[in-house]
């Protein structure tokens, strides 16, 4: 009997992905399984929030599939800011790959929400919940990833970590990876890490392309000033704090800073211009040659996406001024925030926008420290098992590596000197991301194809 088991068992871990039902089968199950636990453990930053409480269940589920206690461990710099580091054995042979998604998710109001946030619901294809895109679904495939690997008794060639980190949402002293890396760095040394930043995008439920984060731009703020004597209402002034500041706002929003691409931007247009077709297809090639065209750039730069891609970007994002209704403003203040294109310096930006403001009564310093980080290579050790894997599951699906606009936790492990890829094979609606947003859902075959994805792919990396 025992001997029927085993073969059972055996059997069904080589069932090829997609001959059973799609979420069926034990491996879907599990991850909905861990997807659902965590969805339902609060990890905003607001006091009711606990990080520390859903590392430590995931830490329970590792521990409870044969991984021993030396090897699972919750650690962190508060009681609710706990981090899950977790390692699986492997051979040694290669330096270490290192699996990492934040468990902290930013508040969602159930007020605002048509579900309950805090609740995990399966509905109309769909699972809902916040953080079931922004990233909670990758914590848990990660962790259903560790578990399945386990059962089947794989053997990598390297060692994996797992780590699910806190206060990626905000700016905080508590960031899981600037964290770990400043106190337990060997805890998540690697080669290369895997990230989010990255997924497939879709379009009316036509699968488009998979993408791979391997560069963002640097995060920078600046605080405007103009500071005046002030007076009374009843008798203005031409110099008046607030006229001045508007004036200069007015001519950062009107300029533009020079194109610069880089490697992953450049790979972008040129693989994009593939799947387009008309003038945009020639507005994509002609981006990327030596000496882009003036009317490409003219007309890329219209559209927002495109446009943060080919160049640095300033916006003013607050404002502020004036102590009264009826006096003359002392005060004028406003954040401009930019999203600087890597390799360029911070400081030149400053220098730009005080040149474009050509006013000595605006005083421009920045706010906080900007982290530059450089892009990841593109290297075929890391890019051909995802095109591989992405041509199986998903055949015509090209992969086009991006620069996020925004930020990750990515740019802590490159400044590290750990290349690091935002790749998930989680698809979802280009019009429709409700990260961070309202009723935010992932689709239920999206979820259970990425686990699938990101499975193969730690294998593919690893043996």
């Amino acid at each position: 009997m025992r001997t029927l088991l085993l073969l059972g068992a055996a059997l069904l871990l080589s069932i090829p992905a997609g001959s059973q039902e799609i979420g069926t089968n034990p491996h879907d199950q599990l991850a909905r399984g861990i997807f659902g636990e965590l969805i339902e453990i609060n990890t905003t930053g607001t006091p009711a929030g606990d990080n520390t409480k859903a590392a430590e269940a995931m830490a329970v589920r590792l521990r409870s599939a044969g991984f021993p206690e030396s090897d699972v461990r919750v650690l962190g710099p508060h009681p609710k800011k706990g981090n899950l580091v977790a390692r699986y054995r492997g051979t040694g042979r290669r330096k270490p790959l290192l699996l990492l998604a934040h468990l902290d998710v930013v508040d969602a109001l159930p007020a605002d929400w048509s579900v309950d946030p805090f609740k995990f619901l399966e509905r109309d294809g769909y699972f809902y919940g916040r953080g079931s895109i922004d990233d909670k679904s990758m914590a848990a495939i990660w962790v259903a990833t560790f578990i399945r690997m386990k059962q089947e008794g794989f053997s990598p060639d390297r060692d994996l970590i797992l780590a699910l980190t806190a206060d990626e949402e905000v700016v905080s002293e508590y960031n899981g990876v600037e964290w770990l890396l400043m106190n337990h760095r060997e805890l998540i040394e690697a080669e290369a890490a895997l990230n989010e930043g990255g997924g497939g995008q879709m379009k009316g439920g036509r699968n488009l392309l998979n993408t791979v984060q391997a560069s963002e731009k640097i995060y920078q703020s600046f605080r405007l000033e103009v500071k005046n004597p002030g007076g009374h209402s009843s008798r203005p002034e031409r110099d008046n704090a607030i006229y001045e500041l508007a004036e200069g706002l007015t001519r950062i929003g009107r300029y533009d800073f020079p194109i610069s691409l880089n490697e992953i931007t450049r790979a972008f247009f040129e693989r994009m211009a593939a799947l387009q077709t008309g003038q945009l297809a020639a507005d994509y090639r002609a981006i990327t040659r030596r000496s882009p065209d003036r009317a490409a750039v003219a007309r890329l730069s219209q559209a927002p996406y495109e446009n943060a891609l080919i160049r640095s970007t300033c916006v003013a994002t607050q404002l502020e001024g004036g102590h009264a209704e009826n006096a003359l403003p002392q005060t004028a203040k406003a954040v401009v925030n930019c999203r600087i294109m890597p390799g360029e310096s911070p400081a030149e930006v400053q220098s730009a926008l005080v040149r474009v403001l050509n006013n000595r009564k605006i005083s421009v310093t920045s706010i906080a420290v900007a982290r530059p980080s450089a892009p990841s290579p593109l290297s075929p050790e890391i890019m051909g098992p995802i095109e591989k894997i992405t041509s199986e599951m998903w055949p015509g699906v090209p992969v086009i590596p991006v620069m996020s606009t925004g930020a990750t936790d990515g740019l802590y492990l490159r400044n590290a000197g750990i290349p690091t890829y935002g790749v998930s094979g989680l698809f979802g609606e280009v019009d429709d991301n409700r990260a961070h947003g309202q009723d935010e859902r992932i689709g239920v075959k999206q979820f259970y194809e990425g686990r699938e994805f990101l499975y193969r792919l730690v294998k593919a990396l690893s043996s």
